[in-house]
Formats: structure tokens, C-alpha cells, sequence
């Protein structure tokens, strides 16, 4: 009788909670996307991330030094098995990419082109929603997540040899994505929601209707804005060697919704990584980062624009990232360099209403050279304990040769579990591209960016087909709807995985919203901010 009462309250626990949770319906996702607000609270609607891909299935655990680093993960014959399962219906097969049973959303979907110099790609897709025998989507792999087809730019856009989508595709009870033929290389990240969870399942009939607000979203998403409204505050300063300049924030209850920074020049690259952005909010540092990967710049002025930050040709850096406060707060920039540099910083401050689910932004740096690429090794990012949401990241590194660096797969724990819910199939793929080797071209996209590979970015654009990823490269991924929450833990790591045995170098810039009590393992490292990877020997200059 007793365990028969608890069952009871259990559900109904559970049935008021579902009652209470706003509905999870395309509209309200694509709002979502440009809610820069929504992203500094921890979500009501409970999810955690994951991912469906074709990441080698010998990786089972990091003990086994040589199956958790098997770079074999695509499918190209048949005895590839980097997907679930097979089935056949009325006689004809089908391959299943991902299963998910419960009510999630699909946030981003990743496909490669077949062939490095042929674009497209042969391979037909079915998404299957709740269960239903008859697809919700059918179409070309690529074409049906690179902007030409259903889904409109910028949800779905022309990545460098790749197509990707960010379009919310939601559903109440499951989803199954499969194949008509053997997939390649394949990633669809998803949102798990829980149990009980009200979705309502996505259809062409809604999504024909949403048109005018689709329009909309991507108008915004294409154009992003920084506010002007609120306070501002600015200061200017010339900042010598070791030196550097404060601005407290307003005593109240308020969020940073716009900063903005410019040096005096740029002439010297490593500028970018010498001089360091703080920020405290109520009485704790919680930014502590070169402003090359706090801006997404990397070493060097790389302009590029993104949803959350914006680099111009004339070095004006600026962020969008809602970074609420209680009661104080305080921006410092710290010149690290042994010149003096001219430094410009304005700040625009608004209104916040805090609340149980208000989080703090962070962001954090490592770097470290020389990192040796044999054996092969996964190379932390950050590891963050307590509750938070993470949004983000910017990878700069240094290839001392011409042959491809980035064969490393993302894997990201969160909550402590036993395998990771992110396990991908290549650096690149994680920013969004592919073919790294020879997608060496600048390339930007709201939600992810390549702003320099090579000699090339936007001042100085690819104009001849050759494969050289020497030197610096910089990868920049925001999230919004793939955005990862975590109630106790979350690691992520990179593999360091050359075509090389050489040594480079990396740095990465880490962002993400906590607790006041959520710690990260990233501390302020002065010292390897000036220890910047040296080019290559005869490396050509712009």
C-alpha cells in the first residue's frame, strides 16, 4: 500500500511539474534562438544535450589508448559500422543514424560533402517523429540543411564543404533519422527533454505557417545589433607594461548588455593575446581572458561577425553576451605586453530582474606550447563543477607544417556521466566545416566562424586552391539553442590528433553562465599569455 501511495504522489509530482513547464513548440525555439536574456537563466524547461554521429565505435573508454583515439570515424564500406543499426521495411534498408526516445528537439544538424572537390552528396535522409511510419523530412543529406533547399539561410547555411543547420525541429515522443544508403560522416545534436516534458512535434502544415516569423528570426540572426539602450559607461587609457585601468559598474541590480574595445594599433599581432580583459560581478572574477579569444580575433586582427561578438577591419571588438549582476561590478583591461598600448572600452548597462535561475558569465583561457602531437591525447578546454549552461569557445592554434591538424573529436561529460553526451568525429566538424586540409578559406555564420586558417581572412581572401594549414588557425562556435546546462560537472576536451608527429601550439577562449558557486579548473596564467607559438620558419607574411 505504501509503495503504492508513493507511485501516486510520484506522478502526480510529475504531472503538476509538466503543467506548470511552458510548452516547447517550434515558434517558442526559434524566439529562443535570439533571447539573448534566456541564455543567462538557467532553463525552466529542463534538457540536457545530446548527440547522434558517426564517431568510431571502437572509442568505449579512455583507458584503451588505442581505441579512444581510432580516427576511423565515417562509414565507407561494409565493414563500417559507425551508426546504430540497419533495418528494412517492405524490403528496402535503411540505415538508423539516431534514435531518441522522449520528447527533444533537433538543434543542429552537420553533413560533409562526399568528396573534398566535388561538392554535394548522393545520400537520402528520413526524419521520423513519434513514432509516425511516414517521414516528416525526406531529402538530400547536404542539400536539405545548407540554406538551398527547405530551410532558409542563416538556420541552414553553406559551411566550407559542409552543410549545416541550426533549424529547431521538435518533437513530443521520439525521433529516428535514417539513411537510404551507408552514411558518411554524420552529426545531429539534439536536445533531450524530460520525461513528461509538453512538445509539440513539428509539421510541414506548422512550418509553412511560421514562414513570416522564420523571416524574421533569420533577419535578426543575420543582422545581429548591440543595444544602445542603458547607461554607458567608457573610460580612456594609455596602459604601460604591467599596468592596467579599472571602470566600476552602476550599484544596483543590472546586466552588461554591450561592450565594446579598441586598442590605439594593431601592428603587432601578439597583441591580442598580451592584453588581458577582467571582469568581477558581485566581489568574484569571473572573465579572465586575452582579448584575441574573448572577441574571437585570436592572435592578430581578424575581423569577423558573429551573433555574439563582432570584429571590424577598423579593430573596433565588440560583445553581446547579457552578463547580469546583483549589486556591483567592475571591466579592467591589463596590458601584458612590454609596450605601452592605447586602449578605448565603453559599456552599456540595462535592466536585469534577478532571479533563482539568473546566472553569472564567465570566461576563461588556457593556453600552452609546445603541445606534442604524439602520442595522441585529448587536451582539456575546461572543466566546470556546479550548475551552469555553456556557450561557447574559440580555438586558436599554431601548425608548425602544411599538413592537416585537426582530426581531433570533442568529447563533453556532463554530470558525471559514464560516457560523453557530445562524442564527434573532427575539430573541424565541431566548428562546422569540413575537408579541414583544404578549407582554408575565411568563412563566418552567426553561430560559428573561421576567421583566419593559414595566411587568409577577410582582409585577405583564398583566391587559389592549395592545401597549407601551417600557421595560425582560429574556430569560433556561440551556442543558443545548442547551448549545454549541467547541474553538477561538464568537461569538455579536444583531441590533439596531427597528420603529424610535431609540436603546436593551442589556446582557447571558453565561455559559459554559472552559479556563484560553479568553479572552474581555468585560472589566470600570465605567464603563458606571453609565451605566444612562433611561426614557422620562411612563413609568408599577408
Amino acid at each position: 500500500m505504501k509503495s503504492i501511495l508513493s507511485t501516486l504522489l510520484l506522478v502526480f509530482i510529475l504531472s503538476a511539474s509538466a503543467q506548470n513547464v511552458k510548452k516547447v513548440t517550434m515558434e517558442s525555439l526559434l524566439h529562443e534562438m535570439v533571447d539573448r536574456d534566456a541564455i543567462a537563466r538557467f532553463p525552466k524547461t529542463n534538457f540536457r544535450l545530446k548527440q547522434a554521429s558517426s564517431y568510431n565505435r571502437a572509442s568505449e573508454k579512455p583507458e584503451d589508448s588505442v581505441g579512444w583515439f581510432t580516427n576511423h570515424d565515417y562509414n565507407k564500406g561494409d565493414g563500417d559500422h559507425n551508426f546504430i543499426r540497419t533495418e528494412e521495411t517492405n524490403g528496402e534498408k535503411e540505415w538508423v543514424l539516431m534514435d531518441h526516445v522522449g520528447p527533444g528537439a533537433i538543434v543542429r544538424v552537420w553533413s560533409p560533402w562526399l568528396n573534398q572537390l566535388e561538392p554535394g552528396s548522393d545520400i537520402i535522409i528520413r526524419i521520423y517523429l513519434d513514432g509516425n511510419p511516414k517521414p516528416v523530412l525526406e531529402g538530400n543529406m547536404i542539400s536539405l540543411f545548407d540554406g538551398t533547399g527547405l530551410i532558409p539561410y542563416p538556420f541552414a547555411h553553406q559551411s566550407l564543404r559542409s552543410g549545416v543547420s541550426f533549424f529547431p525541429i521538435p518533437y513530443a515522443k521520439g525521433c529516428k533519422i535514417t539513411a537510404l544508403k551507408e552514411p558518411y560522416f554524420f552529426q545531429y545534436t539534439y536536445r533531450a527533454y524530460d520525461e513528461g516534458t509538453p512538445v509539440e512535434t513539428f509539421s510541414m502544415e506548422d512550418f509553412e505557417k511560421a514562414k513570416p516569423l522564420i523571416a524574421k528570426i533569420g533577419k535578426e540572426l543575420s543582422n545581429p545589433q548591440n543595444t544602445n539602450a542603458g547607461e554607458m559607461i567608457s573610460f580612456k587609457a594609455k596602459l604601460k607594461s604591467n599596468k592596467e585601468a579599472s571602470i566600476a559598474l552602476p550599484k544596483r541590480t543590472a546586466a552588461v548588455r554591450s561592450l565594446v574595445l579598441k586598442l590605439g594599433d594593431y601592428k603587432d599581432p601578439a597583441v591580442m593575446r598580451s592584453v588581458v580583459l577582467k571582469m568581477e560581478f558581485d566581489g568574484q572574477q569571473t572573465v579572465w581572458t586575452p582579448i584575441g579569444d574573448f572577441f574571437g580575433t585570436g592572435i592578430g586582427l581578424n575581423p569577423v561577425k558573429g551573433r555574439y561578438q563582432n570584429v571590424e577591419e577598423d579593430g573596433t571588438m565588440s560583445c553581446s553576451w547579457v552578463m547580469p549582476y546583483q549589486e556591483s561590478g567592475k571591466i579592467t583591461v591589463l596590458n601584458l605586453g612590454k609596450k605601452p598600448v592605447d586602449v578605448k572600452l565603453e559599456a552599456t548597462i540595462g535592466d536585469w530582474k534577478w532571479d533563482s535561475e539568473s546566472m553569472y558569465f564567465n570566461a576563461a583561457w588556457r593556453g600552452q606550447y609546445p603541445v606534442p602531437t604524439r602520442p595522441f591525447s585529448d587536451w582539456n578546454y575546461v572543466t566546470l563543477k556546479g550548475r551552469g549552461v555553456y556557450v561557447g569557445d574559440a580555438l586558436t592554434i599554431m601548425n608548425p607544417v602544411k599538413r592537416w591538424w585537426g582530426e581531433g573529436d570533442e568529447k563533453i561529460w556532463v554530470d558525471g556521466e559514464d560516457f560523453p553526451s557530445i562524442f564527434g568525429t573532427g575539430t573541424e566538424d565541431y566548428y562546422a566545416y569540413s575537408w579541414g586540409g583544404r578549407s582554408t578559406e575565411f568563412y563566418e555564420h552567426p553561430f560559428h566562424a573561421q576567421p583566419r586558417s593559414y595566411v587568409y581572412n577577410k582582409l585577405n581572401p583564398k583566391t587559389k586552391n592549395e592545401k597549407n594549414t601551417s600557421g595560425y588557425s582560429t574556430e569560433t562556435r556561440t551556442r543558443a539553442l545548442d547551448g549545454m546546462p549541467f547541474e553538477s560537472s561538464l568537461q569538455l576536451d579536444m583531441e590533439v590528433w596531427s597528420g603529424t608527429d610535431c609540436d603546436m601550439g593551442y589556446g582557447v577562449g571558453v565561455y559559459w553562465y554559472g552559479d556563484a558557486n560553479t568553479t572552474s579548473n581555468r585560472v589566470p596564467d600570465e605567464k603563458e599569455v606571453l609565451n605566444v607559438p612562433p611561426l614557422p620558419k620562411g612563413f609568408p607574411e599577408k
